[in-house]
C-alpha cells in the first residue's frame, strides 16, 4: 500500500495560509543571498562544534549535520493534536514499564504476549519489584511522526532509552534567528529555547528517596567519541549541571559520589546517555569501562536515581510498538489520539506468510534496529537485497516487523536556486516528572534530502530544518 504524498506546504501550486509569508520570503532571496547564508550557517555549526558521526566499516568521521533553511511549520491547531497524543503516549509507556516490572497485569489480561516481554533481550530482569522513584521509568521520550494527509500525523516509533536530537532543535532555530531575524519579527513563534529549564525541573522532580535538600544532578556521557557527545555538552552546559563519565563517579557504602578538585560530592540523579548495557560492570557487562562499578546498587538503595531506568529500552521495541494501541487502552481507558501505522510482526505465521509475499511493496525493519540500519524499503530494493531479506525473515523471524510504505509528506528544501519537495518527519520531545508534563512546542524536523528517498537519518545522508509552531 502506497499513500500518496502530501505536501505541507503548496495546495495546487498556492502556498497553504501558514505558509504564505515563507514561501513570499524564500521566493524574494537572490540566489547568491542563499549561497552566503548556506556558507554561514555552515560555519555557524562548525564554530558551535555540532556534529555527527556515521558508525559502519568504511567511516566514522566526525560530520556536519546537513541544515536547510526552509523551515516547518506547524499551526497551533496542528500542535495541540499532537502534543496531546504524545503526552498521551508517554503516560502509557511508563505505565506499561511499572507493570511489566511488577504485577504483570496487562500480561494477565492476554493483551500481550508474555513471550514478547520475558523472552525480550531489552527486558531487564534486575528490574523486577524494584521501585522506582515516583514510578517514572523513563522521563525523556522522543516520538517519531510522520504526517501522511492535512489532518494525519502517526507514530512511527517511540524512543525511550537515550533519545537524541533535542540540541539540534535548539540549535537550529538559534541560527535561524541569528540570519534572518526579520522573520521572527513578522511570524509569530514559540520558543523552544526553554527545553533545558524544562529538563532541569522534571529531573529536580525525581529526586530519589534517599535525598536530602535540592538534588544534585549529572549527565553521564560515553565521551567525546559517542556521536551524541556534542548534545551531552551542550545539555549540561544549559543546565548548569557537571558532564560526567564512568571514571568521575565512585561508589562506596552504596553511595554514588562525583570526584571533584574539592573531594568527593554525592550524586542524587544521573541523567545518563549511555546504555543499559554498560551502566555498572559489576551488575551488567563486566567488559564495561564506562560505566560505575556499584552503581546498579546504589541506585537499587535508593540513594541515587538513574534516569532512564535500566530495562526502559523494552518499550522502543518494534514489536512492543504494535499493541501500543492496546496498551494505551488497557492503562488509561482512552482512546489514541495519535494512530500508530498498520504493522505485520514477523513471528506471527499468517503475517510472515503476507510479508514474504509482499516485501516490494513493505517496509521491512529490525525489532531492535535503529538509524536506519538493518532496513528494507521493498520498492527501491534491488531483487538480491530482497531475496536476501526474505532469508534473514525465515531464518529469524522474530527479529523482524514490516510496515507499509507509507509516503511521508514533503516540505520544500532550498536546492540552487529553487525550491524542492522533500520528505520529513518530527521527533518531539515529552519530559514527565513527578506530578509534572512538559513539552516544548516544537521538535527537531528531519529531511531526506536525496530525492524520492524516505530515510530522514542523518546517518542515511538526511539533514534538518527548524521546526516552528505558530502561536496564532
Amino acid at each position: 500500500m502506497i499513500i500518496c504524498m502530501f505536501n505541507e506546504v503548496f495546495d495546487k501550486n498556492k502556498p497553504r495560509v501558514a505558509y504564505k509569508d515563507i514561501v513570499s520570503w524564500a521566493n524574494s532571496i537572490p540566489y547568491h543571498t542563499l549561497i552566503k547564508k548556506k556558507n554561514e550557517a555552515e560555519n555557524l555549526f562548525k564554530k558551535i562544534g555540532i556534529t555527527f558521526s556515521v558508525y559502519n566499516n568504511f567511516d566514522s568521521a566526525e560530520r556536519l549535520i546537513p541544515f536547510d533553511m526552509f523551515p516547518r511549520v506547524i499551526t497551533k491547531l496542528e500542535w495541540m493534536t499532537i502534543q496531546e497524543g504524545v503526552i498521551q503516549r508517554s503516560l502509557a509507556i511508563n505505565a506499561f514499564l511499572r507493570d511489566i516490572y511488577n504485577k504483570c497485569e496487562i500480561i494477565k489480561a492476554k493483551k500481550i504476549p508474555a513471550e514478547l516481554v520475558f523472552v525480550n533481550p531489552a527486558y531487564e530482569i534486575k528490574m523486577v519489584g524494584l521501585k522506582v522513584p515516583h514510578n517514572i521509568y523513563s522521563p525523556i521520550i522522543g516520538t517519531d511522526i510522520i504526517r501522511t494527509d492535512s489532518r494525519s500525523f502517526r507514530v512511527l516509533e517511540d524512543n525511550c532509552r537515550t533519545p537524541s536530537g533535542v540540541s539540534y532543535m535548539i540549535e537550529n532555530r538559534e541560527i535561524m534567528m541569528r540570519m534572518f531575524p526579520e522573520l521572527f519579527e513578522k511570524i509569530n513563534i514559540e520558543p523552544v529555547e526553554n527545553y533545558s529549564s524544562y529538563l532541569l525541573d522534571i529531573l529536580k522532580s525525581l529526586a530519589p528517596r534517599k535525598c536530602e535538600g535540592d538534588p544534585k544532578i549529572v549527565i553521564l556521557t560515553p565521551g567525546p567519541l559517542n556521536s551524541a557527545y556534542y548534545e551531552h555538552s551542550y545539555l549540561a552546559d544549559t543546565m548548569g549541571v557537571e558532564l560526567v563519565q564512568g571514571s568521575d563517579l565512585i561508589v562506596e557504602d552504596n553511595i554514588t559520589f562525583m570526584r571533584t578538585t574539592q573531594g568527593k560530592q554525592k550524586v542524587d540523579i544521573i541523567y545518563r546517555r549511555i546504555d543499559d548495557d554498560f551502566i555498572d560492570p559489576l551488575s551488567f557487562n563486566e567488559t564495561s569501562v564506562i560505566g560505575v562499578p556499584g552503581l546498579f546498587h546504589s541506585y537499587k538503595s535508593g540513594y541515587v536515581n538513574i534516569c532512564s531506568a535500566p530495562g526502559s529500552g523494552i518499550a522502543d521495541d518494534k514489536a512492543i510498538y504494535t499493541y501500543m494501541p492496546d496498551i494505551i487502552r488497557f492503562y488509561l481507558g482512552e482512546e489514541p489520539k495519535l494512530p500508530s501505522i498498520k504493522t505485520w510482526r514477523c513471528s506471527k505465521p499468517a503475517d510472515r506468510k503476507y510479508v514474504l509475499s509482499n516485501l516490494e511493496k513493505l517496509v521491512v525493519k529490525e525489532v531492535h534496529g535503529s538509524g536506519g540500519y538493518g532496513m528494507l524499503i521493498g520498492n527501491s530494493a534491488t531483487k538480491t537485497k530482497i531475496n536476501s531479506f526474505k532469508n534473514k525473515i525465515k531464518n529469524n523471524p522474530d527479529n523482524y516487523i514490516a510496515q507499509p510504505i507509507l509516503s511521508l509528506s514533503s516540505v520544500p528544501i532550498f536546492k540552487k536556486d529553487a525550491l524542492t519537495p522533500r520528505h520529513v518527519d518530527l521527533r518531539p520531545f515529552t519530559l514527565l516528572g513527578h506530578r509534572k508534563r512538559r513539552l516544548v512546542p516544537g521538535g527537531l524536523t528531519r529531511v531526506a534530502l536525496k530525492e524520492g528517498s524516505l530515510v530522514v537519518n542523518s546517518s542515511q545522508g538526511g539533514g534538518v530544518k527548524d521546526t516552528w509552531v505558530l502561536k496564532n
